[in-house]
């Protein structure tokens, strides 16, 4: 435990571990997220938390939907091709193998279990770093089977994004 009690409790939470998608004509990208939710049952809506000053953000604007990729536990290798922000990995797409989402384009990335195909219905700036983009779920596909314990969480990584 340290001094800071709010960021100790922040990172007791459990946060899953997915590949943000996005696309502007043939600009693509993928980058990891895990502040992630369902908001509504009806239309079927997604929030994600993304940081206002990533490489996605901008495509985002312009593109107007992405793709959320959910990872199996057993295929994390899959998914560490894109945890370096552009800046620092800027070739990064050159080496990812993805395909191209049925109704909006976003890349699929390979190995992924499931993905979903979001429109952005709203970018929600709520005055901190990150802003909440929320989708609205337009399509789906599921490669892999699985249940939310055998979905790649940044507790299986030993990660913490929180605090």
């Amino acid at each position: 435990m340290s001094d800071d009690k709010i960021k100790d409790a922040l990172r007791m939470m459990p946060y899953g571990f997915y590949a943000f998608t996005t696309k502007n004509g043939d600009d693509v990208n993928a980058m990891v997220v895990n502040w992630v939710s369902q908001m509504s049952y009806a239309p079927r809506l997604l929030a994600v938390g993304i940081q206002k000053s990533c490489y996605s953000r901008g495509l985002l604007a312009v593109g107007g939907a992405f793709g959320l990729n959910l990872f199996l536990q057993a295929d994390s290798d899959a998914i560490m091709g894109v945890t370096s922000g552009r800046a620092k990995k800027p070739e990064k797409m050159e080496a990812a193998e993805f395909t191209a989402a049925p109704e909006t384009g976003v890349p699929v990335l390979a190995g992924c279990a499931a993905y979903i195909e979001c429109k952005v219905t709203q970018i929600v700036d709520v005055g901190g770093d990150h802003d909440i983009v929320v989708g609205e779920a337009i399509s789906a596909d599921v490669m892999k089977e699985g249940a939310p314990p055998d979905v790649l969480s940044l507790t299986q990584l030993g990660w913490s994004y929180a605090g």
